[in-house]
């Protein structure tokens, strides 16, 4: 079954469409809360910590770099976990374009004009309409500039989206109505290796989530590819006893079938724990 990921623009309701649709065609809704907690049950990591990387908080860039990139890893492990079990919409400032772009993944782009989005989040959060449009633009700025430094993507450019929609323009019921259309044309077309990829992208991004929460792994540089449930780690110094260790860590993932490991001789930036 194709799964839904919105990118929404701040104000444009696109979390509410996104409730909407899961509703319609039976599927579970996830934003932003439901996925630091459960990023944070996984890796045992307070949710408030996942505040460095929240976009609601400004300049992104200024909070420590290695921290950022372990929580990020966090959050990307249990968002492909459960994108993987199908049936599913997300929705959040980003995330859409993390999915393949292999039909099993509806990927959409919610906006609205400018002076509708303040008005919305005027009424939400309870602002005045000067304060409202400072916070909708600088929303826009600080996701824009995440997502140009961290993935080298304009995440207002149409062509990483299959639909963009305008949730001032049509009702949400016609909004609604083309989700599902979409979806099941999807479903339609479906031979299986599309979601087959989404599970193998998660089985890697759990296992490289749970190398990084290992004590004796930390940071270290491991790159891990996925290719149905067979998988290849690569890194410096995954050499005895430390290839051995990885091999535990993989195999504690549910879909991991097989473990390779490749390395060089270099020495392996452990943890001192």
């Amino acid at each position: 079954m194709a799964v839904i990921a919105i990118n929404q623009q701040l104000g444009s309701r696109g979390d509410e469409l996104g409730r909407l649709a899961a509703q319609a065609l039976g599927y579970r809704f996830w934003g932003r809360p439901e996925l630091v907690s459960a990023a944070s049950r996984a890796y045992h990591v307070g949710p408030e910590q996942f505040l460095i990387i929240d976009e609601r908080q400004p300049h992104f860039w200024e909070r420590p770099k290695v921290d950022a990139d372990r929580l990020r890893a966090f959050l990307r492990a249990a968002l492909f976990k459960e994108m993987a079990m199908d049936r599913v919409v997300f929705a959040s400032s980003s995330g859409a374009q993390l999915m393949p772009a292999n039909g099993c993944a509806v990927r959409v782009r919610a906006m609205a004009p400018l002076p509708i989005r303040v008005g919305n989040i005027a009424g939400l959060e309870k602002l005045t309409p000067a304060v409202a449009e400072k916070r909708v633009r600088a929303h826009d700025t600080e996701v824009k500039s995440r997502a140009q430094t961290l993935y080298s993507f304009d995440i207002d450019d149409p062509g990483i989206y299959d639909l963009v929609l305008n949730t001032s323009a049509l009702s949400f019921d016609i909004l609604v109505a083309l989700l599902r259309s979409c979806v099941e044309k999807v479903d339609c077309r479906d031979d299986g290796r599309g979601l087959q990829e989404l599970r193998d992208a998660a089985v890697a991004a759990q296992v490289r989530a749970a190398l990084l929460s290992h004590p004796k792994f930390g940071l270290a540089d491991i790159n891990v590819v996925c290719v149905r449930g067979a998988l290849r780690m690569e890194g410096p110094g995954l050499v005895a006893p430390w290839d051995d260790l990885a091999r535990q860590v993989a195999a504690g993932i549910e879909g991991v079938k097989s473990c390779e490991i490749g390395a060089d001789d270099a020495p392996m930036p452990l943890r001192a724990e």
